[in-house]
């Protein structure tokens, strides 16, 4: 008998967004539903800012200037806490220090082996919202990557030029090309759409008639 191909889930987000870390525990949840369903997940990058500067910014100043009133922040900051113990996610949002831009990390994540590219996506999740690392430096960078299957040195000589700048921001304008205008977006099988931190059984429907469908 023929092996069916994976059902593949494409993910695209932004490692500073806190609904993406939440959308990321909720998909895996989602997943675990439809133990059947043979899953590949692939990361996507998007950038919820990119005028940030490449030194990134101080991160309460960009906040006020953002939203005006932070106590409209602290309010989404305590929605997201009580959303993350649900889902086993512990933001310490007061950790948070910078501001940065991602596309760095997005181009070590387009760097990283295959296989290591989830957990890697995760240690910058948890880099950023637990332990308040500024993921727009270099040498943080160079430091998760180091773990998740990519040489500490090399990965630095690397940052320090504009290798593959181009095609990570090639693949953020394609992801606005076909409608994603914000993050989480789970493409599942190439044929639906979940957009935002959804709850695992609405994830987990969707991969459900994405797989349906390609048996069929």
């Amino acid at each position: 008998m023929e092996n069916k191909a994976p059902l593949v889930i494409d993910v695209v987000s932004d490692v500073v967004c806190p609904w993406c870390y939440l959308g990321k525990r909720r998909l895996e949840r989602a997943i675990a539903l439809v133990p059947a369903t043979d899953i590949v997940v692939r990361w996507h990058p998007f950038q919820l800012d990119p005028t940030i500067p490449p030194g990134g910014l101080d991160r309460t100043e960009y906040m006020k200037a953002k939203f005006g009133d932070l106590s409209r922040v602290d309010a989404i900051h305590d929605r997201l806490i009580a959303f993350g113990k649900e889902e086993g996610v512990d933001y310490r949002f007061d950790a948070i220090k910078r501001a940065p831009n991602t596309l760095d990390a997005h181009r070590l994540v387009h760097w990283a082996p295959v296989d290591r590219q989830d957990a890697l996506v995760e240690a910058l999740f948890r880099a950023n919202f637990t332990e308040g690392r500024d993921v727009g430096d270099p040498a943080v960078l160079a430091e998760i990557g180091s773990q998740h299957g990519l040489d500490r040195e090399a990965t630095l000589a690397r940052l320090a030029t504009d290798e593959d700048l181009g095609a990570i921001r090639g693949a953020i304008a394609e992801a606005q090309r076909i409608g994603v205008t914000g993050v989480p977006c789970f493409i599942v099988g190439g044929r639906y759409a979940v957009m935002g931190a959804e709850q695992p059984q609405v994830i987990a429907s969707a991969i459900e008639k994405a797989a349906s469908e390609a048996a069929a």
